[in-house]
């Protein structure tokens, strides 16, 4: 089709035109009729322009935040964790780690710096530059693409704090979102002062490495708080914000320094700071903080630990822990848990040294078997893949993966924590070997239940004590059988396999004598009350009432242990462990304070004589290598397990409770040794860890010493008859009883014709 040309005019036309009114009229009726014959078509077309400008309007103003929402921003903010010291622990945040600090702690030279670089005219605006913006419209609408900003901070401001930004836009998202910002920028302006404005800007930008705001930005950086910020430093952290990853001044220092000196110059030309300042400022040597991720801190586990509760708390109080920057008081002390982490650390050093040495896969070819198969099954590899039994049978014959699956099975595990049996408050806790990686790992103080040995020994010869028995009691230390309820007989054994005579319960405790124990539950008492004790004490797993349960059969984790020992230092009083002190929300107003609730459990009494039989488990038996390291008063009591597969000591002092349990994740590995005996593998532990607390003198020890109370009393006895000793007794021995149950007198020596005249007819 040939292409229809304009019509041109001759000069000759053109000057007829402008010279015959009737020929001009002739033309203009022309143009009159082209109008008329097509008016409705050009008013539809107006109408419907006007149509959609009216319903693109209402499509901008319907995504505007509601003035509740304008009146009331809730920007996303990181939850902070506090030790009982003042240490932040630990932060929650979903995607955006952000702490909130008021205008007030941030320092000038970073207002400055973020006026001069990003908005010079900031106070002199009303939150848009109109002819700034329209210019920029045009340009992107001529460029159709979204090619110029032109933001003031109060509509970066609104982008961030509303949400408008949104992944993968298109040139229509992205004008809609530019009038959304120019429309609540003008609203934000009119709610809120330049002051405030600036204080939730440099709260809520995005500075990079996962951290949101100023004070996140100080600390991740610089590692300081934010108002100990240098003007050089600031500098930097605004320098950031134009564009984070391309600037970031640990990955990229030249191209972020040279951003960092073109803040300086235009803080310079806009005369907020001087040029003396300014050179000072590009000379200083700035040090960063050495970490890319954000550290874990000291205790991990225990954070975790908070966050699992928090996490139920959620529901109840209806906040989100991970948005509202809640700020979590805890119990535990930042200066014990560095000293669980050092104690942790050497032992785990010298224990895992020893065990390397006498442990060989090549006895335990289908032990290693097992341990592969279940590891190949949890890689990712098999998971992701189809063909799981290809990968199954490459993983299988894959030497690396082998040494590493080895390397992870021997490895020593441990769990320790402390916790003051007057508040029940977790001071200490390390989950296991891995606290500086950890994540969302096995917890091995709240997360495993174990055999604990004979260090469950002691709950059985409370409730003895409790009934009156007194320490001195003897029993025969004499092999016995039990018949079982399943028609099988148990015949326990001494841990070295010995047998002797009568023996004390003191003593029994002391050199943890199986025999004399199970007659304890056989002949003073029943397996029905040593679980109620247990319970009573705090112990919350599940113990059957079968007699085997007096040598430590039944499962239970380090946490309930170790709270229930801390009843005996809190002279019978049961406060059950906790963790949380307070929960305070942005604002500091409290929404959750926990005043630990005190039970008496146990009599003075009784818990004072079991301490006093503990210490001597810690000074003459089976605890004797605590004090390697420690020297203050102290009781406890070791377990072992059968094979030596679980190694426990738990314990206290007048202030602390702590309990320690160390071996491997997969019971098939065990220590198969006497260095995995309880006093070896565990109790040393403790030994340092109290060291290392007692010998910091900014930890208060206000009472070093257990105190006996008014109704237990301290007499001599005959060693002979255990009984109350007489002139006559030729031996005598110290021994403390509770006063409701005073022993008799000994009937053995009641003369001098019952001595010993060392005639041999007599024997």
């Amino acid at each position: 089709m040939a292409e229809k040309k304009r019509p041109t005019y001759s000069s000759e036309e053109m000057k007829k035109y402008f010279n015959d009114p009737q020929y001009r009229e002739q033309l203009l009726q022309r143009s009159r009729g082209f109008l008329r014959k097509y008016r409705k078509h050009f008013f539809a077309l107006l109408g419907v322009l006007l149509l959609l400008m009216v319903v693109y309007y209402q499509y901008i103003i319907s995504g505007l935040p509601s003035l509740e929402e304008l009146e009331n921003p809730k920007p996303e903010l990181a939850t902070k964790v506090y030790s009982v010291d003042g240490e932040i622990l630990g932060t929650f945040y979903s995607s955006k780690n952000r702490m909130y600090v008021p205008y007030d702690q941030i320092p000038q030279h970073v207002v400055d710096a973020l006026i001069s670089t990003e908005d010079k005219n900031f106070y002199s605006h009303w939150g848009v530059t109109p002819w700034r913006f329209l210019r920029a419209m045009v340009k992107n609408l001529l460029a159709l693409r979204l090619k110029e900003g032109a933001s003031t901070i109060t509509q970066q401001l609104a982008r961030n704090l509303y949400g408008f930004q949104q992944a993968n836009e298109n040139t229509f998202d992205k004008a809609t979102r530019k009038f959304r910002e120019f429309f609540t920028s003008v609203e934000i302006e009119k709610n809120f002062t330049k002051r405030e404005i600036v204080e939730m800007y440099l709260n809520e930008i995005y500075f990079g490495r996962s951290v949101y705001g100023i004070s996140a930005a100080a600390g991740m950086y610089f590692g300081k708080p934010v108002e100990e910020l240098t003007v050089s430093e600031g500098a930097m952290l605004i320098a950031v914000l134009n564009n984070p990853a391309y600037f970031n001044p640990i990955r990229h220092p030249e191209r972020a320094t040279a951003r960092r000196n073109l803040v300086l110059a235009l803080m310079v030309q806009e005369g907020r700071l001087s040029p003396a300042q300014a050179e000072a400022a590009r000379n200083e040597v700035l040090v960063y903080s050495s970490n890319e991720e954000a550290p874990l801190g000291l205790a991990p586990h225990f954070v975790e630990y908070v966050r699992q509760q928090l996490r139920d708390k959620a529901e109840k109080y209806g906040f989100n822990i991970y948005r509202e920057g809640l700020s979590i008081y805890t119990t535990l002390d930042s200066r014990m848990q560095a000293y669980a982490n050092r104690a942790v650390d050497e032992h785990l050093l010298e224990k895992q040294e020893q065990f390397n040495k006498i442990w060989s896969w090549n006895r335990r070819g289908a032990v290693l078997e097992r341990i592969v198969d279940r590891a190949a099954r949890q890689s990712s590899l098999y998971r992701r893949t189809a063909n799981k039994d290809s990968i199954l049978a490459v993983l299988k014959n894959d030497q690396g993966f082998i040494d590493s699956v080895k390397q992870i099975a021997q490895s020593i595990e441990v769990g320790f924590v402390a916790i003051d049996p007057k508040t029940g408050g977790i001071r200490a806790m390390v989950g296991g070997r891995n606290y500086r990686t950890f994540r969302y790992g096995l917890n091995h103080v709240t997360q495993i239940r174990r055999q604990p040995g004979s260090s469950f020994k002691p709950f059985v010869y409370t409730v003895a004590i409790d009934n009156g028995y007194p320490p001195s009691y003897e029993l025969n230390n004499q092999p016995i059988t039990i018949n079982m309820e399943d028609g099988t007989e148990w015949r326990p054994q001494n841990f070295e396999g010995d047998v002797g005579g009568k023996s004390t319960m003191r003593s029994a405790l002391t050199n943890s004598l199986n025999l004399v124990t199970v007659r304890v539950i056989t002949d003073l008492v029943t397996p029905d009350q040593v679980v109620e004790y247990a319970t009573r004490l705090g112990i919350k797993s599940p113990i059957p009432p079968y007699y085997s349960i007096s040598l430590g059969t039944a499962q239970v984790t380090p946490l309930e242990m170790t709270s229930a020992f801390g009843v005996f230092a809190n002279e019978g009083v049961l406060v059950e462990p906790n963790s949380i002190l307070r929960i305070e929300d942005k604002d500091g107003n409290v929404i959750e304070e926990n005043i630990p609730e005190r039970k008496e459990v146990l009599s003075k009494e009784t818990a004072y004589i079991m301490t006093n039989m503990m210490e001597d488990v810690i000074n003459l038996g089976s605890g004797l290598r605590i004090r390697n390291f420690f020297h203050y008063p102290a009781a406890g009591k070791t377990g072992t397990t059968q094979d030596y597969a679980d190694a426990w000591f738990v314990g206290y002092t007048p202030q602390l409770a702590a309990g320690a349990w160390v071996g491997f994740d997969d019971q098939s590995v065990n220590f198969n040794s006497a260095d995995g005996q309880g006093g070896r593998a565990a109790a040393p532990l403790f030994g340092r860890f109290m060291k290392y607390v007692y010998e910091d003198k900014t930890i208060p020890i206000t009472q070093p010493y257990f105190k006996m109370p008014n109704g237990v009393e301290r007499d001599t006895i005959c060693a002979d008859t255990k009984k109350l000793a007489t002139e006559f007794c030729p031996v005598k021995m110290t021994e403390i009883f509770n006063s409701k149950y005073p022993p008799a007198k000994c009937d053995l020596h009641i003369s001098n014709d019952s001595l010993d005249t060392g005639d041999p007819t007599e024997f």
